[in-house]
C-alpha cells in the first residue's frame, strides 16, 4: 500500500513541476513547503483511512479522514491560492 501511495504522490508531484515549467511559473520556497506538507499529510490520511477500514474500524477511518484529510486539503488550497494570486498580480 505504501509503495503504491508514494508512487502516486511522486507522479502527482512530477506532474505539478512539469505543468509549472510549461507555464513558466516560479514558486517561492514557502509555497513549495506548504504544498508539499499538505500532500504528505493527505497521503498519510488516505493510507490510514484505508488501513483502518481493512481492520474493520470504520469510526477510526472517518476520524483520520476528518482530522488529517481536511487540514491537508486546506494546506494544498492555501499553496495554490498563494501562487495564483502572486502570478495574477505580476
Amino acid at each position: 500500500m505504501w509503495t503504491i501511495l508514494f508512487l502516486c504522490l511522486a507522479i502527482i508531484f512530477l506532474g505539478v513541476i512539469w505543468v509549472l515549467n510549461r507555464k513558466d511559473v516560479k514558486l517561492t520556497w514557502y509555497e513549495w513547503l506548504i504544498g508539499s506538507l499538505g500532500i504528505l499529510i493527505l497521503g498519510f490520511a488516505v493510507q490510514n483511512f484505508f488501513g483502518s477500514f481493512s481492520e474493520a474500524e470504520p469510526k477510526a477511518a472517518w476520524t483520520f479522514a476528518w482530522v488529517f484529510g481536511i487540514p491537508a486539503l486546506v494546506l494544498i488550497a492555501l499553496a495554490w491560492q498563494l501562487a495564483a494570486r502572486r502570478v495574477k498580480r505580476a
